[in-house]
């Protein structure tokens, strides 16, 4: 099977019609993306597990069947089993460890780039392009915002690529920043 970013949106869409789920999948793609150049990896094969990690999630979304539902779809129409295996890693409870760069960067990237969205959704820009680390990192600190974001899952992300930090929110940001547009997070700016 040939694996194109046309294929994968296809799957994407055909399961999920949350714009706020859509979004969520092209953030944490815009991140892993950007940390697949950043360190030449296959930046395409990166993007697409990053844009299918969450596919079966609006339909299947119990901790019974994300992603394993969407894993047997995925085998099903002949995705390849390191596809497979990353999209399982990213979930704690799925009994996969992290080996991989790619399967680590995931993990790191799908949380960050959930609360960087929602750090940049209340500056009054609305906007990812004027969002700084530090502001971030103030925001993690407040256990009210984003409550469902689990902090030490932020931390251990970065932990996990070998970055400190703020590096990595850094990182985030970037890569967002670059699909802003995409993102609904150009905002005032």
């Amino acid at each position: 099977m040939e694996l194109t970013r046309e294929s994968a949106w296809a799957l994407l869409t055909e399961y999920t019609k949350s714009e706020s789920l859509l979004k969520h999948s092209l953030a944490v793609e815009a991140a892993v993306r950007g940390y697949a150049r950043a360190s030449g990896e296959d930046e395409v094969g990166w993007g697409i597990v990053a844009l299918l990690h969450d596919f079966d999630y609006e339909r299947w979304p119990s901790l019974d069947e994300h992603p394993f539902r969407g894993s047997e779809i995925l085998r099903e129409r002949g995705y390849p089993e390191w596809v497979i295996r990353a999209i399982l890693s990213h979930a704690d409870y799925s009994g996969v460890a992290r080996e991989s760069r790619l399967e680590k960067t995931l993990f790191a990237c799908d949380e960050m780039a959930g609360f960087v969205t929602a750090a940049s959704l209340v500056r009054p820009s609305k906007s990812v392009l004027d969002l700084e680390p530090s502001s971030v990192m103030k925001r993690m600190k407040d256990k009210a915002f984003a409550r469902g974001v689990k902090r030490e899952d932020l931390r251990a992300g970065a932990e996990l690529i070998g970055l400190p930090l703020e590096e990595h929110i850094a990182n985030v940001i970037g890569f967002m920043r670059g699909e802003a547009e995409a993102l609904g997070l150009r905002g005032s700016l």
